[in-house]
């Protein structure tokens, strides 16, 4: 047994001993009996403690038991178990009192890469039960009018929403508000309007850029667009996130070489979305892609990526097809004139990402069927479903194209955090079931990585990558268990915690957070979701 799996191994047994009954003993007039439901309050103005807890801080470090004090939206007071009743420890009398009974109490997750509209479905409860209370929006280069930001935060605010909300203004949104050609080599005016709108984005209080370098409009940008676009955010210290140019074998280290490349010329912190390696097969392989990663951290460049915990990646049919017929190109005419090539270019395209059975549509009338079911039905060769029937820009499916010690190794580096690149509709179980997949399949069920530092890369990790620790960054910092940081908390039984959506059925809500904090307000209460919704935009403080 390697070493990682002894410490893993030992961080298990301490925390299924504490579980079954060895936690800290009752402080007097803390272990109380349960109060009615009634009383839990529904805004931060009233104390809550909660007790006898096993408390994983978000940093790395080893669990320890004691008590947490939320007031004002805050964590007031952390009371270790060993100082209880040493130091005037006194609850206050209104206060509301959980006992932990030995349960896990960690910071909210924050999910470094998610989807979804605070509009059409500001509870997000998909996320709440999956113990997130931080969500970040605007990914893939795809964001809310890019010319109105102050105006959008102001409008979810105003709505209220059921995790905390974090922008970033997106690449291809603000390359089609400016009515850029779809070309590459941009006129220098161009790329200062670009620039403008960016700009003042981040004064609004935008944690950085994101870009999708694989889609339209994105994959017309040159590094000379791309650095130029960076450079407002280098000026206020945010992040630029991407998904890469490519994310196939062959091509993967060029397509993060870019992006560490738009990190040197711009001075601005780089991070890869969704890390993955398609048809890359084995431990090795990961590990060639992440000393691409290291390397250029040791050339200067800060360089970071999250991960989901699935082998399925889920985005538009569009990915299988030739950049020769997609826009600007006039698919039409493709179709009519170059029928032959593009036929031998699907077939091989998705042959190559194995096979037509691995392709599941999330889109109806399709949803649920793979591409080789849909041709059945419809008695056709797949590279003509695709032609005729399921076009570019027509539907969105799963691809079952990464191998599983690709991401277990990849999920294990210290630069890699944990995401879902999920939303409340997307027809991926990973909008579902990510973060609780972890604690379940990858702590508890094979002991592949301690608890500890799976939370710290739920949120700590995340947060220091976002600048979400730094009280001169936001107004109230989060991430971690410390006093005068934001209480969004969970408290679970790691034991209990299953993730439970499927491909087939994905939006089945995950399982096991007795207790989700967003702001010191109880959202989800022995585990069930409850009608308030206390978040909205947290705002980046410009330098």
């Amino acid at each position: 047994m390697n070493m990682r799996n002894v410490c893993c191994v030992i961080s298990l047994v301490m925390i299924t001993s504490y579980l079954v009954g060895c936690g800290p003993a009752d402080t007097p007039g803390d272990r109380v009996e349960r109060q009615p439901a009634s009383d839990l309050p529904v805004t931060a103005d009233r104390p809550v403690l909660i007790a006898n807890a096993l408390i994983v801080d978000g940093s790395g470090s080893e669990p320890v038991k004691g008590d947490l004090l939320l007031k004002d939206g805050r964590i007031s007071a952390i009371y270790l178990a060993d100082q209880q009743g040493q130091n005037g420890y006194e609850a206050p009398g209104e206060v509301f009192r959980i006992d932990a009974d030995g349960m896990v109490a960690a910071p909210g997750f924050i999910d470094a890469h998610s989807h979804g509209s605070p509009v059409s479905t500001p509870e997000f409860d998909n996320f709440l039960h999956m113990g997130v209370t931080t969500i970040t929006l605007g990914q893939d280069g795809r964001s809310p009018d890019p010319g109105r930001v102050a105006e959008w935060m102001d409008r979810v605010d105003a709505l209220g929403t059921g995790v905390n909300i974090i922008h970033f203004i997106g690449h291809g949104s603000v390359r089609e508000h400016v009515e850029a050609p779809p070309v590459t080599g941009l006129h220098p005016d161009i790329l200062q309007h670009m620039q403008e709108i960016i700009e003042d984005a981040m004064r609004d209080g935008s944690f950085g850029l994101s870009t999708g370098t694989e889609y339209n409009p994105g994959y017309h940008a040159d590094i000379m667009e791309l650095a130029a676009i960076a450079r407002p955010v280098a000026q206020y210290g945010g992040l630029v996130m991407s998904h890469i140019r490519s994310e196939d074998d062959d091509l993967i280290e060029g397509a993060i070489g870019e992006l560490i490349e738009q990190g040197r010329r711009s001075g601005a912190r780089v991070h890869v979305s969704h890390i993955k390696i398609v048809y890359g097969k084995g431990e090795d392989r990961a590990e060639e892609v992440l000393a691409v990663l290291h390397n250029a951290r040791e050339d200067g460049v800060e360089v970071t990526a999250d991960l989901y915990p699935y082998t399925a990646s889920f985005t538009g049919i569009g990915i299988v097809f030739p950049d020769w017929a997609m826009p600007p190109n006039d698919f039409d005419s493709v179709r009519t004139h170059r029928r032959a090539d593009l036929e031998a270019f699907l077939y091989d395209r998705v042959m190559l990402r194995n096979g037509p059975q691995a392709t599941l549509f999330g889109t109806a009338p399709w949803a649920g069927m793979t591409l080789a079911e849909v041709a059945d039905s419809l008695g056709k060769p797949f590279v003509d479903v695709l032609i005729d029937d399921i076009p570019p820009g027509s539907a969105s499916a799963a691809y079952f194209v990464m191998d599983e010690d690709v991401m277990r190794r990849l999920m294990l580096d210290p630069l890699v955090m944990i995401s879902s690149d999920g939303s409340p509709t997307m027809r991926h179980p990973r909008g579902y079931g990510s973060f609780p997949k972890i604690i379940r399949q990858f702590v508890m069920d094979e002991g592949v990585i301690s608890l500890e530092t799976a939370v710290h890369k739920m949120t700590g990790l995340t947060a220091a990558t976002l600048g979400l620790d730094y009280p001169e960054r936001v107004e109230i910092p989060r991430g971690l268990i410390r006093e005068g940081f934001a209480a969004d908390l969970v408290v679970f039984d790691p034991a209990k915690v299953r993730d439970t959506a499927t491909f087939e059925e994905p939006h089945q809500q995950a399982e096991g957070m007795s207790w989700v904090f967003v702001g010191g307000v109880p959202v989800i209460a022995e585990g069930e979701r409850r009608p308030v919704n206390p978040a909205g935009v947290i705002r980046r403080i410009a330098e």
